[in-house]
C-alpha cells in the first residue's frame, strides 16, 4: 500500500478528535469535481512516504492524538490495508475510513476484525445518476449498494456523506437518495469547493439556501441531516 499524503494533525478529519490523516493513491471513480486529482489521475508520479516514519511519528504522538483517517484516492483498493491499519490500531488509536463502496467485502472484514472504529461512505448520487458522476457511460451499483445494506443493518458507527455539485444534484436525486438510504443514522451534506487540483473545471456548489431545502425533502427518510462546509 502506497502512502502518498499525510497531514499530521487535523481538527475537522475525524469529528470530536484530534487526529492525523493519510491519504492512499489510486481511485476507481474519477469523479469531475473530486479535489484531490493528483491521487487519482497521477498517483503513480507522486513520491512514497514511507510506512515506518508515519508508524514512527504516531508512536511519537501517543496521548496527544486520538485517531487516525485513512482518505484517498480510495483505500480499500489495496490489499494489505487491514495489515497496515492494525499495526496503527496497535498504537492505541481509533482509526476512522473513508469509502467510496466499491469494496464491502473488506469492509465488512474491517468492521468484523475491529481495525475500524467509524465509516465514512461517499454517496455520489441517487442510483440512476452514479455513472454520470463518477465520470464513466455506465456502473453497476451493486457493490455500492451492498455497502450501504450493510451499515444500514450492521451494529456498526458510520456516517454517510454527498458532496453537493450544482452540475449533479436536483430535488429529484435527493429524494431519490433518500428512499435508498432511508433510516441512515447521520448523512451530510457537503460544500463543494473548486480548487485547481480538481479532475475537471467549471463546477459549481450548491448554494445554501437549496442546501437547507434538501435537509426538508430528505427528514422523512433519515433522522440526522447536516451541512458542513456552509
Amino acid at each position: 500500500m502506497k502512502i502518498l499524503g499525510f497531514e499530521k494533525m487535523s481538527l475537522v478529519d475525524f469529528d470530536g478528535l484530534v487526529s492525523a490523516t493519510l491519504f492512499t493513491g489510486g481511485c476507481n471513480f474519477k469523479c469531475g469535481f473530486c479535489h484531490n486529482s493528483p491521487l487519482v489521475s497521477s498517483y503513480k508520479d507522486l513520491p512514497e512516504i514511507p510506512q515506518d516514519g508515519i508508524l514512527a511519528y504516531l508512536k511519537k504522538r501517543q496521548g496527544i492524538l486520538d485517531g487516525v483517517c485513512v482518505s484517498g484516492g480510495e483505500p480499500t483498493l489495496n490489499n494489505d490495508l487491514p495489515e497496515f491499519i492494525e499495526k496503527i490500531k496497535n498504537l492505541g488509536y481509533k482509526v476512522k475510513l473513508d469509502t467510496n463502496g466499491t469494496n464491502p467485502d473488506m469492509v465488512k472484514q474491517l468492521f468484523n476484525d475491529g481495525l475500524v472504529d467509524y465509516f465514512a461512505m461517499d454517496i455520489k448520487n441517487d442510483k440512476k445518476t452514479y455513472a454520470k458522476i463518477i465520470g464513466f457511460d455506465a456502473f453497476d451499483t451493486a457493490k455500492v449498494e451492498k455497502t450501504v445494506e450493510f451499515f444500514l443493518t450492521a451494529p456498526v458507527k458510520y456516517e454517510f456523506r454527498t458532496t453537493l455539485v450544482n452540475e449533479f444534484h436536483t430535488k429529484e436525486n435527493m429524494i431519490n437518495i433518500g428512499k435508498w438510504i432511508k433510516g441512515a443514522d447521520k448523512y451530510f451534506l457537503q460544500k463543494f469547493k473548486e480548487n485547481e487540483n480538481c479532475i475537471e473545471q467549471g463546477f459549481s456548489p450548491v448554494e445554501e439556501e437549496k442546501a437547507k431545502e434538501f435537509i426538508e425533502i430528505l427528514t422523512p427518510y433519515i433522522p440526522t441531516i447536516k451541512l458542513r462546509g456552509y
